[in-house]
């Protein structure tokens, strides 16, 4: 593993729920000697990419990764159109929204607008979610081919709930209704209780795509109003894949019940 690759998984290793880590953490995590881990945190800091939490021996995430957060989430205009389209439906609705993106097997948020309600989703910035069992990965798996989904789920990962596909075939059956409906539904299968609607849209030339998602506690959403909601995703979308030019784009929408 070179340093470059080392320092990536060093990033991949911080989450919403580790905010901070330890030499002894990276070590465990990274399955490296502590000798190692020390040398390579400390070069970290030294550079601006992690940074000392006080005085105590962890460290978190440095101003420079910040800053190149800010420039990735304003300059990409892919992920700033859907942005507007999911704090519309956000605001509207009340409810949690996010811009995803695919990393392998998991998805990673890059924004996201908090719902106004009392009961809501937390925000998951900075939290990967299993690609097959959520909603944004499902409906950005659904512009691959079959053999590529396929591939890219062997070996099948865990499933993270009783809901979720449990292996390839359910997958595709599940990546398939995607393609005839037009968006992605879960129910209680990447977050317990958790449900979610979401579109994708891609920008042909930057060879870029992302999922417009929008996220609720399950038993406060029926499934007309779980529809609609993904109703004004696919049409904000659809808006943004006639500017990008976007043939994937899936333009029939079909209202049909169920988890996609």
């Amino acid at each position: 593993m070179t340093t470059l690759s080392s320092a990536a998984a060093v990033l991949r290793c911080y989450s919403a729920d580790r905010c901070d880590l330890t030499v002894t953490q990276v070590s465990g995590l990274l399955g490296m000697p502590k000798s190692n881990a020390s040398r390579l945190l400390r070069a970290m800091a030294a550079c601006g990419l992690l940074e000392p939490v006080g005085a105590s021996k962890r460290y978190r995430p440095g101003l420079l990764l910040h800053e190149a957060g800010a420039v990735f989430r304003t300059s990409s205009a892919l992920t700033q159109r859907a942005d507007e389209v999911v704090a519309r439906v956000a605001a509207a609705s009340g409810h949690t929204g996010y811009v995803s993106r695919r990393d392998g097997v998991e998805m990673v948020a890059v924004t996201d607008h908090p719902g106004m309600h009392a009961l809501r989703v937390a925000s998951s910035i900075g939290r990967r979610l299993n690609a097959g069992a959520s909603a944004t990965g499902r409906s950005l798996l659904a512009r691959l081919p079959d053999a590529e989904i396929r591939a890219l789920f062997t070996p099948f990962p865990t499933p993270p709930s009783a809901n979720a596909p449990s292996n390839a075939d359910e997958l595709l059956r599940r990546v398939e209704a995607v393609r005839r409906r037009g968006f992605a539904c879960a129910i209680d299968e990447a977050n317990r209780g958790v449900g979610a609607v979401a579109v994708a849209v891609g920008d042909p030339q930057t060879q870029s795509e992302v999922s417009l998602c929008i996220t609720f506690p399950a038993a406060l959403m029926n499934e007309a109003e779980r529809i609609e909601l993904a109703r004004e995703l696919h049409e904000g979308a659809a808006a943004i894949a006639a500017l990008t030019g976007d043939a994937r784009f899936p333009a029939a929408f079909r209202a049909e019940a169920g988890a996609a």
